[in-house]
């Protein structure tokens, strides 16, 4: 048993709401008041972070990965440093047992508490991926894990305040009538998936888990700890994440190849950019800039609803960084329940005459 943080949690506790409520202010609160007040002014959140003010990304080279990497690198990377810090502060300063009473169920309600977990937050996908990772080091359910991951982004309050303002309420509707379905419907998948299959809530022996808690107890104080699982965490995962931003930006434009009129409501288009916003990384409410210049150069509504609900959620980056977390089916089966769903939404944007 953890005897140390069993016995006094009381001050890592609080250090933990300090670090997540004072910089979830300074990073997102705070500034998405203002954005909001200037969406409702202009219907405008800023340019295209895809392709700026052209209206085709650039052709892939080094210069289009690097300018990529820099504008997507300035506008996160305060939100992946506060990431990093909580997912590593939810290993070495909260209490794991309440970790795992909280999110650990197999159940729906582990899966609508990790939902609804996720809304304060508002991180995009790839900075929500560090507290994710420390919350399945904690035994969190995969199912409320998936739920927390994807509830950050595509049911992020702020975001849908911007897209009723920018693309319009109907925009905001869709995204979160079908995002709840997202989010939940994947996380109770998951669980049930675990639940079939027998396995444990966290797939490491609990022999193993057993011998970690008394390691943690051993060392000398636990904001040390804290200090060496931000370390790990931080060489693990950034490394492999500005490579693949990196190979990303400089692929855009295989990507999204083509935007124009040409862009229809046939179900090759709406497929294609479904599987291609699944892929590509976005800062959050990256997606409403980048819909609203492609309508604006004559892109059909289906399209554009298939990249609403598949940007956000999920990236290459952000399933490579948590590999480790989940096992393969899991990540498959998120990825091709994100894809599904932005079918779904381009499907409901042609019926409803968006």
């Amino acid at each position: 048993m953890d005897t140390r943080r069993s016995a006094n949690p009381a001050l890592g506790i609080a250090v933990f709401l300090l670090i997540a409520i004072a910089g979830l202010f300074y990073v997102k609160w705070s500034p998405y008041y203002t954005r909001a007040w200037v969406a409702a002014d202009s219907h405008s959140i800023g340019t295209s972070i895809l392709m700026g003010t052209a209206d085709s990304p650039p052709s892939p080279s080094l210069r289009a990965a690097v300018d990529y990497a820099l504008a997507y690198g300035k506008a996160i990377w305060q939100a992946m440093v506060l990431g990093l810090l909580l997912g590593s502060a939810v290993q070495a300063l909260l209490p794991r047992r309440w970790i795992a009473r909280a999110l650990g169920g197999t159940g729906l309600g582990s899966v609508v508490a990790g939902g609804l977990m996720s809304l304060p937050g508002m991180m995009c996908t790839c900075c929500a991926a560090p507290v994710v990772a420390g919350l399945r080091k904690c035994q969190a359910a995969p199912g409320s894990a998936v739920a927390f991951w994807l509830g950050n982004s595509v049911l992020n309050p702020a975001t849908l305040v911007f897209m009723g303002f920018v693309l319009g309420w109907q925009w905001s509707a869709l995204r979160l009538s079908l995002g709840v379905v997202m989010v939940f419907g994947l996380g109770w998948l998951l669980n049930r998936m675990n639940a079939i299959s027998g396995r444990t809530i966290d797939p490491a022996p609990v022999q193993a888990l057993q011998a970690q808690a008394q390691a943690e107890a051993s060392e000398a104080g636990v904001f040390r700890r804290w200090v060496a699982i931000f370390a790990r965490m931080t060489l693990r995962l950034v490394p492999e994440y500005i490579v693949l931003v990196l190979l990303l930006g400089a692929a855009r434009a295989w990507l999204f190849p083509h935007i124009s009129a040409d862009v229809d409501n046939h179900l090759w288009w709406i497929a294609g950019l479904a599987v291609a916003g699944a892929l590509f990384v976005i800062p959050t409410a990256g997606e409403v800039p980048i819909i609203q210049a492609m309508l604006s150069l004559g892109m059909a509504a289906g399209p554009a609803a298939a990249l609403l609900m598949t940007l956000p959620p999920i990236s290459l980056p952000s399933l490579a960084m948590l590999a480790a977390s989940f096992r393969r089916v899991e990540l498959a089966t998120v990825f091709a329940g994100v894809v599904a769903t932005g079918l779904v939404a381009g499907g409901l944007a042609i019926a409803l005459g968006f």
